[in-house]
């Protein structure tokens, strides 16, 4: 992330939610062109045991389908990059300036300072054209994105804003600008803080300082990314 949103954090002590619908992926909370594909044969035998027309069955489908579009404005998601190693494209991709940084946890710790009503997993990438994705649980279309995203590694952390009662879309609220921050302990979540590989040395020097500031004693490392070639 750039600097500036390092500040944003310490300020609000906390990490910030971005709505669904504003990540940037037009597909955020869209079901795989396969389940529309496959519904007749999955709820085949529903229908049976049920003894309602498959046709009857899928028109339901039509509701769902707009009641989840109008929801993903109020699903608040934090995102991070797992791997074992630094990822050259994630600071390509996902920071503007030089003077950018990345802060590392590890997953437990993500788990245990979030609050229990965030839900939490690891991304699992797809063939959207080809491949069932689970039904009846609004979080699994979140936790899914296209086989074009998956050198993202992504975990997700994600709180469901919307509002509550039995005729939600009804209600007339309407979501959160930009997304909400959500309070963690940053003391105990941030375990070290890396600069981009291509940062001043002055910026290291100026992210320490500024962490200090706010009572976080924490390490700043160069990106190993910068290191000498040997030739």
């Amino acid at each position: 992330m750039d600097f500036t949103k390092l500040i944003a954090m310490f300020e609000n002590n906390g990490l910030f939610f971005a709505r669904a619908d504003m990540l940037g992926d037009p597909f955020e909370g869209s079901y795989a062109r396969a389940n529309e594909k496959l519904r007749p044969e999955m709820y085949a035998e529903d229908c049976k045991r049920l003894n309602i027309p498959i046709e009857k069955w899928l028109e339901g489908f039509k509701w769902v389908g707009g009641y989840n579009k109008w929801h993903r404005q109020w699903m608040m998601i934090n995102c991070w990059h797992m791997n074992k190693f630094e990822s050259a494209a994630m600071w390509t991709l996902y920071t503007s300036t030089n003077e950018s940084i990345c802060i590392q946890t590890t997953y437990n710790k993500l788990v245990n300072c979030l609050p229990e009503s965030v839900y939490i997993g690891e991304v699992q990438y797809i063939d959207y054209s080809k491949v069932w994705m689970p039904e009846g649980n609004l979080f699994a279309p979140y936790m899914h994105k296209r086989k074009s995203f998956d050198h993202e590694h992504e975990v997700r952390a994600i709180s469901d804003q919307s509002p509550k009662g039995p005729l939600p879309m009804e209600s007339g609220k309407i979501p959160p600008e930009f997304g909400v921050w959500i309070i963690v302990n940053l003391h105990e979540l941030i375990e070290r803080i890396y600069i981009a590989p291509s940062s001043p040395n002055w910026f290291r020097d100026l992210v320490e300082k500024t962490s200090l500031r706010y009572d976080f004693r924490l390490k700043v490392i160069k990106s190993s990314l910068a290191e000498e070639p040997f030739f």
